[in-house]
């Protein structure tokens, strides 16, 4: 068989040749609740831009369904990678939370708009800070606002449950989370994708505002709700992380033919 240059085994992300050590391959994590979690299922978020990145970075799934930004801390905190450790660089972090966040009192899951930003910048400053374990300077950060509810589609449905539970979900409420995320994004100088906008524009435009083409409970998004996501999410990439574009990034190992001799290229 035709001999492999190291290097090219390796792929531009990591210097050191294979022999030295096993490969790792560099990541996008999307960090969230359960929108976050359900984005892989066929034409979500999470799975088309893993197509996309395919053999480039890998994209992970660090969805975590029913969490607020307080248990979402909690956790980040047990799996983000130390700087003292050898494991994957991650390359874009994205944080989609709010969804949960935005809850109704009394609810559990309800956080105060305060709370929420403080706890997104908390979020980010275990990456950006240099006293933090896990900062990493090189990761991009991406926020994402959360969608748009229907309110009344959502809270119809906790009548209908056996013990009715009592509504948690308001429209406007999660708008000014929607707003947070943004500002917070604008202070801290990272990119955001303004799901609301997109989704609700959308709506307006093509549905007379109606939102149950995106929405398939009137939280949670439709197959539709997550290809707008992703087509703003491309456009963020495209015109703020152009060097982050899939199309930027060599794939990593070798091409198929690199393993044929010279005989038998054709």
């Amino acid at each position: 068989m035709t001999q492999l240059d190291p290097e090219k085994l390796v792929g531009p992300g990591d210097k050191a040749s294979s022999a030295d050590h096993s490969i790792l391959m560099d990541q996008i994590i999307m960090f969230g609740d359960s929108i976050t979690q359900g984005a892989w299922v066929p034409g979500g978020t999470g799975a088309t831009i893993s197509h996309a990145y395919q053999r480039k970075l890998d994209v992970i799934n660090r969805g975590f369904s029913g969490y607020n930004t307080v248990w979402g801390l909690d956790v980040l905190k047990q799996w983000l990678p130390r700087k003292d450790e050898r494991l994957p660089k991650i390359r874009i972090f994205f944080v989609w939370f709010g969804a949960n966040d935005a809850c109704l009192p009394p609810s559990p899951q309800a956080v105060t708009l305060e709370d929420f930003k403080k706890n997104l910048n908390t979020i980010m400053d275990l990456l950006r800070s240099p006293s933090s374990p896990h900062c990493s300077p090189s990761t991009q950060i991406v926020l994402i606002t959360p969608p748009p509810v229907d309110a009344d589609i959502r809270n119809a449905e906790l009548a209908s449950r056996d013990p009715p539970r009592v509504p948690d979900r308001d429209r406007k409420h999660t708008q000014a989370f929607a707003e947070a995320v943004k500002e917070v994004a604008r202070n801290a100088k990272v990119p955001s994708v303004d799901v609301w906008t997109k989704i609700t524009a959308t709506a307006e435009q093509q549905d007379g505002g109606k939102l149950d083409r995106y929405l398939s409970d009137g939280l949670h998004l439709t197959a539709e709700g997550y290809r707008l996501v992703t087509e703003e999410l491309a456009e963020v990439i495209i015109r703020q992380l152009p060097h982050l574009h899939w199309d930027r990034l060599e794939q990593r190992f070798p091409h198929w033919a690199d393993f044929l001799t010279p005989e038998q290229r054709f």
